[in-house]
């Protein structure tokens, strides 16, 4: 029973660490790379479709991105789409074939970038917290309920607190990759 719990909470824990770095590939660092506009959305008759399941996305060189619609007509909608975007990034159009250069990033511009990585990662700490917070309250409810004793709802405690600094040091240390990268020049 125990152990069913701290594997919910080592899931659950580990969800929100890949929530995290998720939202760290969406983030631009000067550097191109697919993931930042695979999730922009393009109408696609009618529905609404991830931009990686309408066009092939790959990086040309170190600052340039290409976009190769599998359609034709859906060259202008998905240049539309990414210019729509609140990434600012500007697609230029050759046939078929949409070039996205990223412009070098300022230093003034890194160091906001750099804000929204740090708020994303209080998100994911909390996110984090609020799962340890969930299994504690179990943890309780079991305990008033006889269901296990005493000395294993500390052993539990503590090893779910493990779990929390575990997974905290994963999201800091993710945190302390992506600012590194975006200091870069």
């Amino acid at each position: 029973m125990l152990d069913d719990i701290k594997k919910d909470a080592i899931v659950r824990m580990q969800k929100c660490v890949a929530t995290f770095r998720d939202q760290l590939k969406k983030l631009r660092t000067g550097r191109a790379h697919t993931s930042l506009i695979e999730h922009i959305k393009v109408d696609y008759y009618g529905s609404e479709m991830p931009l990686n399941q309408v066009a092939n996305v790959a990086t040309e060189d170190a600052r340039t991105l290409t976009v190769t619609p599998w359609e034709k007509a859906m060259v202008p909608i998905i240049e539309k789409a990414i210019y729509k975007s609140d990434l600012g990034l500007t697609p230029n159009t050759a046939g078929q074939l949409i070039r996205i250069s990223m412009p070098a990033l300022t230093e003034e511009r890194r160091r906001d970038i750099t804000k929204v990585v740090r708020s994303e990662a209080e998100g994911a700490r909390v996110a984090v917290r609020n799962v340890r917070r969930e299994i504690m309250n179990e943890l309780k409810e079991m305990l008033k309920e006889k269901l296990i004793a005493q000395d294993d709802d500390r052993r539990a405690q503590d090893d779910v607190q493990k779990l929390t600094d575990k997974h905290v040091a994963e999201i800091d240390q993710a945190m302390a990759d992506k600012e590194k990268e975006l200091m870069q020049v």
